[in-house]
């Protein structure tokens, strides 16, 4: 393989990354099986004849290395999937969290978008490290997710995707079909999508709000119907008024706050949370959008995880 050295291979990880999260929904395991893609590529260099380029390459292999851990791994979820009843605020309330393993999680952008020179090229690679999308992909079988985002994300052609996935075109043409059906029933899409101005201004809003922790505030931005969450706990609330009766009793720690923007999920409005301050690391916020309203707020909890991957301090001064 005199073409390509085997330490290029390393310019390719962010993109490497960005599809093994779609694939997995979990950073940690995205890392593990972009380190274990690029081993057997340096394993199988010799063998490289160029047929395809060094890039698609790297993507074949790093998409049987998930497809491999697939086997072993129960599929991640948000918490709004894990009860088709939101919760009731009361004062006896009980949380009830799961392993960090349950839950799709929220990445860094600068881990998973590698450089694009597109436009259109790179709002797809944005919009399909979106949580929600990234959260249907995982209800998908292996095979129909591989095929999905080979052909719609990576542009790859049907005959390529057969080769890679070891089938034919048309079997892929049908799991396609089935794995469109499948995102259709659970809406998300991937489209090119930046905020819109009112959008920016209602981010602006919302961070000024809950550092002053106005709950009247905050609940005016929200959709009529908006979710909130928090994993690593399953319980998940519907409504303004419920959002904002947790925010007034069980979430009043969270007064004084201080919000720090992180860019996640692909351009996803949120933030770092630091309580008390900006004494204690508390969470990864992430905000979700139907129209000019908010629409889901998903606080993320495990900041013994989550803030040294953002690159974030331990306490802010």
């Amino acid at each position: 393989m005199s073409a390509v050295a085997v330490e290029d291979f390393e310019r390719w990880r962010p993109a490497l990354t960005g599809h093994c999260y779609r694939m997995l929904g979990s950073v940690a395991d995205a890392e593990d099986a972009v380190q274990e893609a690029l081993l057997r590529a340096w394993q199988q260099a010799a063998g490289f004849r160029g047929d395809a380029s060094v890039q698609t390459w790297l993507h074949a292999i790093a998409t049987h290395v998930c497809l491999d851990m697939l086997k072993a791994k129960r599929r991640r979820h948000r918490p709004v999937d894990t009860s088709p009843q939101p919760a009731e605020v009361t004062p006896a309330l009980e949380l009830t969290a799961r392993p960090h393993e349950h839950w799709v999680e929220p990445i860094p952008d600068a881990l998973a978008l590698p450089a694009a020179d597109d436009p259109a090229e790179r709002a797809i690679l944005r919009e399909s490290i979106r949580l929600a999308f990234v959260a249907a992909l995982q209800y998908l079988p292996p095979k129909q997710r591989a095929a999905l985002l080979l052909t719609e994300v990576l542009s790859w052609t049907v005959a390529e995707t057969a080769a890679c996935l070891g089938t034919t075109p048309a079997a892929i043409n049908s799991a396609l079909q089935r794995a469109r059906a499948t995102l259709d029933a659970r809406n998300p899409a991937v489209v090119p999508r930046e905020l819109s101005a009112a959008q920016r201004q209602l981010v602006d809003r919302y961070a000024a709000a809950f550092e002053r922790y106005d709950v009247d505030a905050l609940a005016a931005l929200l959709q009529e119907d908006a979710t909130m969450s928090m994993p690593p706990y399953d319980l998940w609330l519907r409504g303004r008024a419920s959002i904002a009766g947790w925010l007034r009793g069980h979430g009043a720690g969270c007064a004084g706050s201080r919000l720090v923007p992180v860019a996640a999920c692909g351009g996803t409005p949120a933030f770092a949370q630091y309580r008390d301050r900006g004494a204690q690391p508390w969470a990864i916020v992430l905000l979700e959008f139907d129209g000019d309203a908010i629409s889901s707020m998903t606080s993320y909890l495990d900041t013994a995880t989550l803030f040294p991957r953002f690159g974030l301090p331990s306490r802010l001064e």
